[in-house]
C-alpha cells in the first residue's frame, strides 16, 4: 500500500505519564513509546506539522487534571517551542477544541494520529475526524490500550480490545498503517530514527 503523507499532520493523542500507573489497568504495547519516539522524530525530521493532544480533566481526583504529575507529557514527547499543543477536556480532541480549525489553516489533506488509548481518546478522535471530512490514518502500533472488565467479573484483555477497536476503525473510519509503513513513507531508516529518538 502507497501512503501519501503530503499535506499531513502528525496528531498525537493523550501521551501523559498517568497511564503508567493506579488506577489505570494493565497496558499491552511495550513498543508504544520506541514506535511513538521514532514516528515523532521521523516527522520533525521531515519538517512536517504536527499537533500534540493533552487530556485535561475537569474530575477533581483525576490523574490527569492539570497540576497532577499524571497531566504531564511522557519523557520523549513533550513538545518542542514552536509546536502546537490542544488541551481537551473530553474523549474527542474535536470537540470544544480548536483543532478543526488548526488543521484547516495548516491546508491539511489528511491527519495520522497515534497515542493513548486505542479504543477511548483515539477511536473517538477519529471518528470524529472522519465524521467532519477528515481523512484519517491510525498508526495501530504506536498505540496502547487497557485491561477491561467484561461486566460479568471477568477481564478483556487489552490485546483483544486493540485488535477488535482496530479492526472497526480500519472497516469504517479510517486507514490502518504500521510505525515502519510510515517511516517508509517518510523515508527514514526505523533503527536510525528509533537511536535519534532516544538519544
Amino acid at each position: 500500500m502507497s501512503l501519501d503523507l503530503t499535506d499531513a499532520v502528525l496528531l498525537l493523542v493523550d501521551l501523559q505519564q498517568a497511564f503508567d500507573g493506579p488506577p489505570w489497568p494493565r497496558r499491552w504495547n511495550s513498543d508504544l513509546d520506541g514506535n511513538g519516539q521514532a514516528l515523532l522524530a521521523a516527522w520533525r525530521q521531515a519538517a512536517l506539522p504536527l499537533i500534540h493532544v493533552r487530556h485535561d480533566s475537569a474530575a477533581p481526583n483525576s490523574s490527569l487534571r492539570p497540576g497532577r504529575p499524571g497531566n504531564r507529557f511522557r519523557q520523549g514527547f513533550e513538545p518542542r517551542d514552536g509546536e502546537a499543543a490542544v488541551a481537551k477536556s473530553v474523549n474527542s480532541a474535536f470537540i470544544a477544541t480548536d483543532l478543526d480549525l488548526r488543521l484547516r489553516r495548516l491546508g491539511a489533506k489528511r491527519v495520522v494520529a497515534f497515542g493513548i488509548s486505542t479504543d477511548m481518546c483515539v477511536s473517538t478522535t477519529i471518528r470524529t475526524g472522519a465524521n467532519l471530512g477528515w481523512p484519517m490514518v491510525l498508526v495501530a502500533d504506536a498505540c496502547d490500550c487497557f485491561d477491561l472488565p467484561d461486566g460479568s467479573g471477568g477481564t478483556i484483555p487489552a490485546e483483544t480490545v486493540q485488535a477488535v477497536h482496530v479492526a472497526t476503525l480500519g472497516f469504517e473510519f479510517c486507514t490502518v498503517v504500521s510505525t515502519r509503513q510510515v517511516l517508509a513513507a517518510l523515508g527514514s531508516e526505523p533503527t536510525m530514527v528509533a537511536m535519534e529518538s532516544l538519544g
